[in-house]
C-alpha cells in the first residue's frame, strides 16, 4: 500500500458508491480529502464516517457543470490545504438501450455534458494548482463503451471517449514532469459486492475496492513513469 501522507486528494462523486469507498482507502492511507459533491447533506454524513480530524478533511457542494463553480471549489481546497496534489473524477451518469436515431439528442448532451464537460472544468481549475507543486496525478474511470462501443449505447460512448481524449493530451501536456494523468477502464462497478475477491462465483463488473486499489497505486511515487494509460479492470 502507498503511504500518501501529506497529499491532498480531490475526489468527485465522493458521496457515490465508488466513491464513497475511494475516500476510505485513501483516507487509511493518510492523505488529506477533498470531497466534492452536489448534497452537502450526503457530504457532512461521509466527513462524519470518516472520522478525519478537520484539518485533513473539507467538503464543498457544487455543480461541476458549472465552470465558475468549479473554479470555486478549486479556490476552496486551496485555501484550506495550500496546495493540490491529485485530481479523482469520478462523476457521471449513463443513458442507454436506445439506438442513435430513437435517442434524444438531449441524452447525448447530456452524457457530453456529464462526462466531457465536468472534465474540461475540473482540469482546467485543478491542474495549475499541481504544476505548481511540480507533483500530481489524476485518475478517471471511464468505460470499455469508449474504446468498443456497443449497439444502443452511443450517446455513453461518447461522453467517455471525449472524456478519455481529454485525459490522453493532458498526459501528453505532462511528458517529462511528475505528473501524470490515466484511465482505469471498467465495465460495469459492482457496488453491491456480488462479486467479492474469493467467491466460487464472481458478480459481474469491477469492485470499488479493486478500483481503489490501482488508484491508489497510481498516486503512488512508484508510478510516476505510468502516464497517459487506459489500464483495464474487467475481465
Amino acid at each position: 500500500m502507498s503511504n500518501l501522507e501529506n497529499r491532498v486528494i480531490v475526489i468527485t462523486g465522493a458521496t457515490g458508491g465508488l466513491g464513497q469507498v475511494v475516500a476510505r482507502v485513501f483516507a487509511g492511507q493518510g492523505a488529506s480529502l477533498a470531497l466534492l459533491s452536489r448534497d452537502q447533506d450526503k457530504l457532512n454524513a461521509l466527513s462524519r464516517d470518516l472520522g478525519l480530524p478537520s484539518e485533513r478533511i473539507m467538503t464543498h457542494a457544487a455543480d461541476l457543470s458549472d465552470p465558475n463553480a468549479v473554479r470555486d471549489s478549486a479556490e476552496a481546497v486551496s485555501a484550506k490545504f495550500g496546495r493540490v496534489d491529485a485530481l479523482i473524477h469520478l462523476v457521471g451518469g449513463w443513458t442507454g438501450g436506445k439506438t442513435i436515431v430513437e435517442s434524444d439528442v438531449d441524452e447525448f448532451k447530456s452524457m457530453l455534458d456529464q462526462h466531457a464537460w465536468t472534465t474540461v472544468h475540473l482540469l482546467r481549475a485543478f491542474s495549475p494548482k499541481m504544476v505548481a507543486n511540480g507533483w500530481g496525478r489524476v485518475i478517471v474511470v471511464s468505460s470499455s463503451s469508449a474504446t468498443n462501443p456497443p449497439a444502443k449505447r452511443a450517446a455513453y460512448g461518447m461522453g467517455k471517449a471525449a472524456q478519455e481524449a481529454l485525459l490522453f493530451s493532458l498526459a501528453d501536456e505532462f511528458k517529462g514532469t511528475d505528473l501524470t494523468a490515466n484511465v482505469i477502464q471498467v465495465s460495469s462497478i459492482d457496488v453491491e459486492g456480488t462479486g467479492n475477491p474469493g467467491q466460487s462465483v464472481r458478480g459481474k463488473g469491477t469492485s470499488p475496492d479493486e478500483i481503489a486499489a490501482a488508484m491508489s497505486y497510481l498516486c503512488s511515487d512508484e508510478a510516476r513513469k505510468l502516464n497517459g494509460a487506459r489500464i483495464p479492470l474487467y475481465d
